[in-house]
């Protein structure tokens, strides 16, 4: 497919993800509109030189409806990639209603203004392994029930069965990425494990793991969830896409406390992991991992980049934004 001067708009383009989106979109030729809520300072998409080449930045929010139609209506946008939510599971706990807002009602949003339109030929939904809950069997398939228990995770499930409505209603030219736990350069969120023992090792201290080190989860890296967002892009419209949702998983399940041996390992620092054990049952899932044979199968997606390359790649990613910006408080 050419993606050459095609109206591509991307929710979440400032976000860690959609950075590296509307820079693979970019470089393909397409001609990138981002839908921007907040400014925020030393954003990576800024100190990577990539906000100031998209080809519009529209403020707005995507719980107002009339500014979404006003995007679809002035920049004649051809494909969709929306990825905007409030995605932090314990801001989604503690403000339950604003998660499902943003989420739940941003998307309804997204998908009748591209109904209307009558010009989008292809959009994709960002939604996330959380909608499995506990799971039943391991690896997850796509055919797992969704048995999401917790505000964040049910406002996902809530966005699925609004995109599948519309394609199978209107059809609509959607589909769905379910993605394991995406790691890379540009990830602010540092009370995730990967960034924050990233900056860990490059502050010279030890780690520190919440639980005990043993629950399992997979990982990928965000080139291979771009390529992720690109090929489903690419493949709507063909047999059985439309409308379906796909895993996207590393294949290869990491429990926490080797996941941040090798982190360590990677930086080449005399550290060691400082497991504190604390365990919080209602919220710690201890084992979960996708089976993405489906994406395999169907769209001929499979990762690419190893986890011991993409923490090198990643390390060294921050190692640069921290000697641009000063160290990370």
């Amino acid at each position: 497919m050419d993606w050459n001067k095609r109206n591509v708009l991307i929710t979440g383009a400032t976000g860690f993800v959609g950075t590296w989106l509307a820079k693979a979109l970019m470089e393909r030729g397409a001609n990138v509109i981002a839908f921007v809520r907040d400014e925020i300072p030393n954003a990576p998409i800024r100190t990577m030189g990539i906000f100031e080449k998209i080809g519009a930045v529209v403020p707005g929010d995507i719980t107002d409806y009339a500014s979404v139609k006003r995007v679809f209506a002035e920049y004649e946008i051809d494909t969709v990639f929306h990825l905007a939510a409030q995605t932090l599971v314990g801001v989604a706990k503690e403000s339950p209603t604003t998660t499902f807002d943003v989420n739940i009602r941003g998307t309804w949003n997204m998908l009748e203004a591209a109904r209307t339109s009558g010009k989008v030929k292809r959009m994709v939904i960002a939604s996330t392994d959380k909608v499995y809950g506990e799971p039943i069997k391991l690896p997850i398939t796509e055919d797992h029930p969704l048995l999401a228990a917790y505000p964040y995770d049910a406002s996902k499930v809530a966005v699925e069965a609004l995109a599948r409505t519309y394609a199978v209603t209107y059809g609509l030219p959607v589909a769905i990425t379910r993605c394991c736990n995406i790691y890379g350069g540009g990830d602010m969120n540092f009370s995730r494990i990967i960034p924050s023992a990233v900056k860990s090792v490059l502050e010279g201290t030890n780690p520190v793991i919440r639980s005990d080190g043993t629950p399992v989860r997979d990982f990928i890296h965000v080139d291979d969830a771009v390529a992720a967002y690109i090929t489903l892009a690419e493949h709507i419209g063909q047999a059985g896409v439309d409308g379906q949702a796909f895993n996207f998983g590393s294949n290869a399940p990491i429990n926490m406390l080797d996941l941040t041996k090798k982190i360590i390992e990677a930086s080449g620092k005399d550290l060691k992991p400082d497991v504190q054990g604390a365990r919080k049952p209602d919220a710690e899932i201890d084992r979960q991992y996708l089976s993405a044979e489906k994406a395999a199968a169907v769209l001929g997606w499979k990762p690419k980049v190893n986890l011991e390359d993409g923490l090198k790649k990643t390390i060294a990613w921050y190692e640069d934004y921290f000697s641009k910006i000063g160290k990370a408080k």
